[in-house]
């Protein structure tokens, strides 16, 4: 599903950009330019990012 109308970017693409070990909207937006037009998705891209990361642990953290 698309979730930045502005970029183009779907809910796989900041799935994706999470498993290369973003953990914030910060770091999404910094790799994929979400959330910095309108701002509208933000929040959006926020929960997908949290739900990644409950499912799916960051083990860069650790190391």
């Amino acid at each position: 599903m698309f979730v930045c109308l502005c970029h183009a970017i779907t809910d796989t693409q900041i799935k994706a950009a999470v498993s290369l070990g973003d953990s914030s909207l910060a770091d999404v937006k910094k790799r994929l330019g979400v959330a910095d037009q309108c701002g509208k998705c933000a929040r959006m891209a926020s929960q997908i990012i949290q739900t990644q990361l409950e499912y799916e642990p960051n083990f860069y953290e650790v190391a």
